[in-house]
């Protein structure tokens, strides 16, 4: 293993590039049209376009990423996290390449990554679970008949993903059957699979998970556990190693669950093993992701384990370095710095990164996708960065986080660390009682939280390309489309007047895609009521009447909509 592709983008891409050059590995890089400039792209020792700016067209594109692959002559494939990283097709079509998979064998991510195989393992092994199916539902009507039987509420998941996408929790009998369209619908975007699972919820619980590596000879080792309550739309924000208040008896429980579960088909490389933990103590088995995790580094911090590093050594046949799980050492916290605006929901935020301070001094880490003057897609994750901090005890890593928080600065774009500094003062979250749930965010703070200003608008993503003869070789040229513009509009700084506004023009408060109106063209609409759906950042989000009023629509579904764009009139 000499010559390693990143097949992702963003923080993990940078991630992977800088565990690889330590490694001494040379890092190959892949990019959509949009990140043609892209903080992984510069950090990379070589890059490579794909030639599309949807997921789907660039870091979906298996036939692609594999003619990349052999374009650069790469021996080697790191998946990273989300995008094709639990793809046993893709797993497999690397192998088939003649490539090393840095990654669990394709069976092993087919049996896992499918939570309903998974919780059939689960029940062998004798894992804690809740009430749910064993087998895709074939329409809402299934869901609706699981919860006249099993009560409510329910979820709804996604049998192939993770992250909290494709996941629906409905309370309501009369929510289960849109909630089985919507998770459906969600699965089919962010992972090409729409087929869902339904099992009983446990509300307010906790969310606890197990870190291993295995060998892909039979041993598994946990490294540590985490908390990840503190989640918004069923993804997390907030995440600490280890996890603070568990009983001995409850840890055990969770390592020796999350071991056996990945021992029983020889789990290979870095994989989680995650729980929910109810108010009354009860432990339930809910999904393994079969990859790395956004959270891994306050495992890392806490234990001294690069989890990277031993993705890399075996992948290339090397014994891992950790052979039990290592006694934890002080307590680490981690703050995702996602481009979203909690004061209106947590509405996605992409845009132009005018300025950005970055937090530093002892304890300090911050792992990031992004710089000053890039921007933030919105086509892909909110992820920006994330800061962790270590310290002795989890009192301490509280103080330290709160104030390199103080210190970071992000201009142009909303982000989430008005909440994080919200969460780290609360004393639900901060005291030894850790009341905290993984409904606690939308239930208890985010009514607290105010809005911040609109983000400023990002480049155009699309790239022209065309053919340019360079020293007598033929090349592609892709140009901006956003200079193009500009060289045609003329003189530099030629502005037009702004138009006025119009009251009844609804707006899209996030550019993406308009996946559906609720209510018909012409219809009364009420001041607040949920009118449409825009899919952004890869999560659905409402579109709200602005007033009373009869609505006019202006714009289809499927179309691809700007910040500010009229979506419809209400008159």
């Amino acid at each position: 293993m000499k010559r390693v592709l990143v097949a992702n983008r963003g923080e993990i891409a940078v991630r992977v590039i800088r565990a690889a050059a330590e490694a001494g590995y040379v890092s190959i890089v892949v990019y959509a049209d949009q990140d043609a400039d892209a903080m992984h792209v510069r950090l990379a020792d070589e890059a490579y376009a794909l030639g599309g700016a949807t997921p789907a067209d660039s870091y979906l594109n298996i036939a692609r990423i594999l003619e990349v692959a052999r374009e650069a002559r790469a021996d080697a494939v790191h998946p990273g996290y989300g995008f094709l990283s639990e793809s046993a097709e893709f797993a497999r079509a690397v192998e088939e390449a003649g490539l090393t998979w840095i990654g669990p064998a394709p069976e092993s991510i087919e049996q896992l990554g499918d939570k309903i195989t998974a919780r059939r393992i689960a029940t062998s092994v004798g894992a804690p679970l809740v009430a749910g199916t064993d087998s895709p539902l074939g329409s809402a009507r299934e869901a609706v008949a699981f919860a006249e039987e099993h009560g409510l509420p329910i979820a709804i998941k996604a049998a192939f993903g993770g992250g909290g996408r494709g996941l629906k929790v409905a309370r309501e009998l009369a929510d289960v059957a849109e909630a089985f369209t919507s998770a459906s619908r969600e699965a089919e975007v962010a992972f090409g699979r729409g087929e869902c699972f339904v099992e009983r919820f446990l509300d307010s619980p906790r969310h606890v998970e197990a870190q291993v590596l295995g060998d892909g000879r039979g041993t598994v080792v946990v490294v540590g556990d985490r908390d990840c309550s503190l989640q918004r739309r069923n993804q997390k924000l907030v995440e600490e190693a280890p996890a603070p208040g568990l009983t001995p008896e409850q840890r055990d429980r969770i390592h020796t669950a999350a071991r056996d579960i990945c021992a029983a088909v020889n789990y290979r490389g870095a994989g989680t093993v995650e729980f929910l933990m109810g108010a009354d103590g009860v432990i339930s088995f809910l999904e393994v992701n079969t990859r790395l995790q956004v959270e891994h580094p306050v495992t890392e911090e806490v234990t001294g384990v690069d989890l990277v590093r031993e993705q890399f050594r075996i992948a290339a046949g090397e014994p891992m370095t950790v052979a039990a799980t290592p006694e934890p050492r002080g307590h680490a916290i981690e703050l995702r710095i996602n481009a979203e605006d909690p004061g209106r929901g947590f509405l996605p935020s992409p845009g132009h990164i005018v300025g950005l301070r970055i937090p530093a001094g002892p304890g300090v880490r911050w792992d990031a996708g992004v710089e000053a003057g890039d921007d933030v897609q919105a086509a892909f994750d909110s992820l920006m960065g994330k800061l962790i901090v270590h310290a002795d005890d989890r009192p301490a890593a509280l103080v330290r986080a709160r104030r390199a928080l103080r210190e970071l600065q992000v201009d142009g774009v909303a982000s989430v660390a008005p909440f994080a500094a919200a969460a780290l003062a609360d004393e639900a979250f901060a005291t030894d009682t850790f009341a905290v749930h993984t409904q606690w965010i939308e239930r208890d703070l985010m009514p607290r939280l105010e809005a911040q200003p609109r983000a400023l608008a990002a480049s155009d993503p699309e790239l022209t390309r065309f053919p340019l003869e360079i020293d007598g070789r033929r090349v592609m040229v892709g140009i901006p489309g956003a200079l193009l513009a500009g060289l045609s509009a003329g003189a530099p700084g030629a502005q037009s007047a702004a138009p006025e506004t119009d009251p009844a023009i609804l707006e899209a408060d996030t550019p993406g895609a308009l996946v559906r109106w609720l209510v018909d063209d012409g219809a009364s609409v009420t001041a607040g009521q949920q009118v449409a759906v825009i899919d952004a950042m890869k999560m659905e989000s409402p579109v709200v009447a602005h007033r009373d009023g009869t609505l006019t629509i202006r714009v289809q579904p499927g179309a691809i909509v700007a910040i500010g764009e009229d979506l419809a009139a209400i008159g």
